[in-house]
């Protein structure tokens, strides 16, 4: 027992000394500015610290971005949500593993397909001049607005909710649904009290992720829409580059601590449900 429990001790200690490099630029890269956010975030014009640029977040401008970012984050999180879970499932169930494997790797791609050529795109498409508006006769304003933003974030979404719900439908075991047959029920019976309950933790983690995605996102937004719409990280980046007013670079890290604050709800909701749905997918 003795040498069992030097064995297990000497392969902790190797277990971490191999991590420290990971340890080390994780500190780096995420405990440096998040000491910088917090400290920034708090400090006040003239010395010392205080709540006034938390209290400023509050206020408009900054109030109404933030809540338009939410907003937005929320309606490209549901929309993505299901429409991503319905194409896994149609893609899934299809017989052709060509169709499958090539939606899966074209998910792949667009969904890290985003910024300035993202909103180039369909600039070209749906802009002003764009081919689609100028073939339909559909005029100006298509774009440019809350819904044209939306369904632009929609076309790296859906992809990302694929990527994310294929393994969990996968993981759906077919018996399950061979009992149920059994037993009388019919497919919607099937999905309502055994394939929704356990895909919805993995539903929701799609969501969460697809709503941190659209509530992060920033050069899609500035090259397409500019002010228009306005978004937190749009007001971030003024705040920093003292494009409208000089001096608020404190506020942007103020806005910064508010979205990770609403980031950390988000999780809060989605963390104890994933618990329990891994344990019907294990």
């Amino acid at each position: 027992m003795a040498g069992l429990t030097g064995s297990r001790r000497r392969g902790g200690g190797a277990g971490w000394l191999a991590a420290a490099p990971l340890l080390v630029v994780t500190l780096i890269a995420f405990g440096i500015p998040t000491v910088v956010l917090g400290v920034g975030a708090f400090s006040v014009k003239g010395g010392g610290f205080g709540f006034d640029n938390l209290s400023a977040t509050m206020q408009e401008p900054y109030i109404g971005a933030l809540w338009s970012s939410v907003k937005l984050s929320a309606v490209v999180a549901i929309l993505g949500a299901v429409l991503g879970a319905f194409l896994a499932q149609a893609v899934l169930t299809s017989r052709s593993g060509l169709l499958r494997e090539a939606v899966l790797t074209a998910s792949g791609v667009l969904a890290n397909f985003g910024g300035v050529p993202l909103a180039f795109i369909w600039i070209a498409t749906l802009g002003n001049s764009g081919v689609v508006t100028a073939a339909l006769g559909l005029g100006s304003g298509v774009l440019y607005n809350f819904w044209g933003l939306a369904l632009v974030y929609l076309y790296f979404s859906i992809p990302l909710m694929v990527l994310v719900i294929a393994p969990a439908l996968d993981g759906l075991k077919p018996q399950w649904r061979e009992a149920a047959l059994n037993n009388g029920a019919s497919t919607w019976q099937f999905w309502r009290h055994v394939g929704i309950p356990v895909l919805g933790p993995a539903l929701l983690g799609g969501g969460v992720l697809l709503f941190g995605g659209a509530f992060a996102a920033y050069a899609t937004a500035a090259a397409m829409v500019g002010a228009s719409v306005p978004l937190v990280t749009l007001q971030i980046a003024d705040a920093l580059t003292g494009n409208v007013l000089i001096g608020y670079e404190n506020i942007a890290l103020a806005l910064s601590v508010d979205m990770i604050v609403i980031a950390l709800l988000v999780m809060a909701v989605y963390l104890p449900l994933q618990k329990r749905s891994s344990r019907w997918l294990a």
